[in-house]
């Protein structure tokens, strides 16, 4: 799981261009938006895509979205069930 969690958060990292940002500095139970990263909706959105590409997963559902996307652990629980890549 510390794989696909370092994963993810280099996913994030180039998802939301947060170039001044390492995966050592994310940690793994931060919230990902607004108090934690600081990530907004069209951060989500280009998560969102880069999931699909990378793992296969499509999140439509706004509550599944909040839900995964609550930290990296929450994200990295979510891929693990759901991945088709």
């Amino acid at each position: 799981m510390d794989e696909l969690k370092l994963e993810l958060k280099k996913l994030i990292i180039r998802a939301a261009n947060l170039e001044d940002v390492s995966p050592d500095e994310i940690k793994d139970d931060a919230p990902l938006f607004v108090e934690g990263l600081g990530l907004d909706s069209i951060d989500a959105l280009e998560l969102s895509v880069n999931l699909e590409t990378s793992y296969g997963i499509n999140i439509s559902d706004t509550d599944t979205a909040r839900a995964a996307f609550s930290s990296v652990s929450a994200l990295a629980e979510f891929v693990s069930k759901h991945r088709t890549k």
